[in-house]
């Protein structure tokens, strides 16, 4: 690139910078705080600051240790602030002029649950700053993980003594599925009320605190999942302090929140400092975006952009890498556009398309959104362009659907071939080793783990956990418990499923979800462990592996055979990769790349509990082979003579 162009395009990324922080800056001057919530000033001191724009006066209820009432001056943006005597541990309730009294929105802790009196905290900026710098976004190897079903203990100090297992297995981070405080002690964290919260029951933001130190002095970073998109209906008490939902939109949770309408720019401040806030005060080195899709603004800076690009100028004055990472199935390569190119400017997104080609293919389904997908070739788009569906027409949607992300890098979607969602929302929660054979898991995890992408694995996976994911609450009202019940066979009826679904709210549906670690060390659960194992050991390890780009790499799907060959490429490093997705042993002659070539990796192997292979272990080819397969046989041969790197 010439000095001229680079500078012209370093001077549109600062104006641009400048932009997007003007806003929340204005917007913070407003307030009469620097922050929202209950801060703690030290000294004794702590600052109360809520938003209620249409209330004349608001009190704090200050109930521990001494009752009494401090009333809150409210200024012309509608925040209603004071500084005065109180400790951390201290327990409050904002009083309205009906006199009644709700906890805090920006509450940093719900000791006594989500109806329960908010609690004052300490999280003054620790003497021993945070230093761990993040790891790049290209190096991400991704384990998604329940804080209450990944350990006997259910919180996150049942965590730390299976980082252990994580480093074994060669994940470089892990995905915290949402923990803001919900209703009672067990759920998915998708009904959480206090996005500002950490859930008590796993173990409050002390506990946190100490899971994100333990994964970072052992070199993993840390992704935080965030609901910033709808909130749980129990206990969520926002609408009696302002216009935070607006009647315009819909989403299948519930009311929209008001990202555009009057007021909004409170409403889109309150989420942003969320965002900030984990970042900041826990060195989370990630957010994970749920459902995009489901945040409705029509406003000329989105709130994604505003949201990215404040997280982003943040991580600069932290001298850390911090990315933010969206859910989203609009198929909308906006998403992670640079903002220059008029995106957003989010650093990777969930690809959905992938993770049900891969899925057709293993399992056969073909029933909800699965009927769009089941061929070769549909993996081979996701492989080589990202999103399968681009400006194509579904037969599920029964629309056009999607635009091109060819020109989108590889390392901005994150793949997988199972997770919470695709998991949890079947049914009966069951995974992919249910539902397929051991070859047929071992293939999912080849092509996850060798795709250019980033690649997510679900806890358990790893070895083939045997627990069900299925869906689980704790309400305390039984009507919204019925509700839910219902909503869940509706959810099913395209799907042509003929059982019931089982009882969210039952205790023995959610003990059922813990998982098993042990397993990891017995029989074939071992060999599929040491397979995971080996298949990240080798992208770590291979150049051609370790540098994410469409542009070194070549994928051609041949469908009557059932194999995609994919060619990777990083100087004089080559692989190639053969992926058969047959479920019948057959002998196939086939394009394959001129050279000579040692095999790295067979998924048939005995070692790996395969059927045992008649693949070779080398080939000189001149631009044909005949290979005999096995089912879902993955094979990984690199050229000879070239580079090798350790990392």
């Amino acid at each position: 690139m010439l000095q001229r162009e680079r500078l012209f395009i370093d001077c549109i990324r600062l104006i641009l910078n400048q932009c997007c922080e003007q806003p929340q800056r204005e917007v913070a001057k407003l307030t009469g705080c620097t922050q929202l919530g209950a801060v703690y000033r030290g000294a004794g001191e702590c600052e109360f600051c809520v938003w209620a724009p249409l209330l004349d006066h608001v009190q704090v209820h200050i109930l521990t240790p001494e009752d009494h009432y401090v009333p809150l001056r409210k200024n012309a943006a509608g925040y209603h602030t004071a500084v005065t005597k109180c400790e951390p541990g201290s327990l409050y309730k904002y009083q309205l002029p009906d006199e009644n009294e709700w906890p805090d929105p920006a509450s940093r802790s719900q000791p006594q649950g989500v109806h329960g009196p908010s609690e004052v905290i300490d999280l003054q900026t620790p003497e021993q700053p945070i230093t761990w710098p993040g790891i790049a976004l290209k190096d991400y190897i991704i384990y998604e993980l329940h804080v209450g079903t990944f350990s006997a203990s259910g919180d996150f100090d049942g965590i730390i003594p299976q980082i252990t297992h994580l480093k074994e297995l060669g994940v470089t981070a892990v995905e915290l599925m949402p923990i803001a405080a919900f209703p009672g002690r067990r759920n998915w964290g998708y009904d959480g009320v206090y996005p500002y919260a950490v859930q008590e029951s796993y173990g409050g933001p002390e506990g946190l605190k100490r899971l994100v130190d333990a994964l970072h002095e052992n070199g993993l970073a840390v992704i935080l999942d965030v609901v910033y998109n709808h909130f749980g209906p129990e206990g969520n008490y926002l609408s009696n302090f302002g216009p935070y939902f607006t009647d315009r939109y819909c989403t299948p949770w519930g009311m929209a929140l008001n990202f555009d309408g009057p007021y909004s720019d409170h409403v889109r401040r309150f989420f942003i400092e969320n965002g900030l806030y984990w970042v900041t005060n826990f060195g989370i080195d990630a957010l994970r975006l749920d459902a995009v899709h489901g945040i409705t603004d029509f406003s000329a800076f989105h709130l994604l952009e505003e949201m990215t690009a404040a997280i982003h100028e943040r991580a600069q004055t932290l001298r850390r890498r911090i990315h933010v990472i969206a859910e989203s199935d609009l198929n909308d390569a906006r998403l992670v556009r640079s903002r220059e190119l008029g995106g957003y400017g989010l650093d990777a997104q969930w690809n959905d398309d992938f993770h049900h080609a891969v899925h057709a293919l293993l399992t056969g389904e073909s029933t909800g959104y699965y009927s769009d997908f089941g061929k070769i070739n549909h993996l081979a788009r996701g492989y080589s362009n990202g999103y399968v569906y681009a400006d194509d027409y579904s037969v599920f949607r029964r629309r056009r659907h999607g635009n091109s992300s060819k020109a989108v890098p590889a390392e901005r979607f994150v793949v997988f071939s199972q997770n919470h969602d695709q998991i949890g929302n079947r049914m009966l929660g069951e995974r992919l080793s249910e539902l397929a054979d051991t070859e047929a898991v071992k293939a999912g995890a080849a092509v996850v783990l060798l795709s250019p992408n980033i690649p997510l694995l679900f806890m358990g996976e790893e070895y083939a956990e045997t627990a069900r994911f299925p869906y689980f609450v704790d309400h305390s009202d039984e009507a919204l418990l019925a509700a839910v019940q219902e909503g869940r066979k509706l959810e099913f009826s395209g799907f042509e499923w003929e059982v019931e679904p089982p009882i969210p709210h039952s205790e023995d549906i959610f003990q059922s979800a813990k998982l098993n670690l042990d397993l990891a060390r017995e029989g074939v659960h071992k060999s599929i462990f040491d397979f995971y194992k080996e298949l990240i050991h080798l992208r770590k390890t291979l150049l051609a592996l370790q540098f994410p780009s469409k542009d070194r790499m070549e994928v051609i799907g041949y469908e009557p055979q059932k194999i995609m060959l994919v060619r990777r490429w990083y100087q004089s490093a080559e692989v190639v990769m053969v992926f058969h997705f047959g479920k019948n042993n057959r002998v196939l002659n086939f394009p394959f790349p001129q050279g000579d070539w040692t095999a790295l990796m067979d998924s048939a192997d005995e070692k790996w509990s395969g059927p045992g292979s008649k693949a070779p272990e080398a080939i000189g080819s001149d631009n044909e082979v005949t290979l005999e397969l096995s089912p879902f046989q993955l094979l990984l041969y690199e050229r000879k003579d070239t580079e090798r790197s350790e990392r």
